[in-house]
């Protein structure tokens, strides 16, 4: 499963601006990358999980903006197409699955 987060946070005043840059180190301390300057993505295996990082998620969010958490699946995050420019990309590859003898 694929957690996407999409935001839009006000930067108007230097404390916004700090908190909304605050807001995206967060989401790359939990392993989340970078799509574009306010899309951040990142695999998690399992709905558990998905409702874990909901929740730091949450804790983390500015007291302004707006800010969106899509679940998609692997097959539909596969199924993505990206341009840079008028070329395209090759579709996303998911992680590999860890594997425990």
């Amino acid at each position: 499963m694929w957690m996407i987060v999409l935001f839009d946070l006000p930067v108007g005043t230097k404390a916004q601006r700090k908190a909304a840059t605050a807001f995206r180190h967060h989401l790359l301390d939990l392993g989340f990358e970078m799509s574009q300057f306010s899309v951040y993505a990142r695999f998690v295996a399992g709905k558990e999980k998905v409702e874990s990082f909901c929740r730091r998620i949450e804790l983390a969010m500015p007291s302004a903006g707006k800010v969106h958490i899509i679940q998609i699946t692997d097959k539909q995050f596969e199924m993505i197409r990206t341009y840079r420019g008028r070329k395209r990309e090759p579709a996303p590859k998911n992680p590999d699955q860890l594997t425990l003898f």
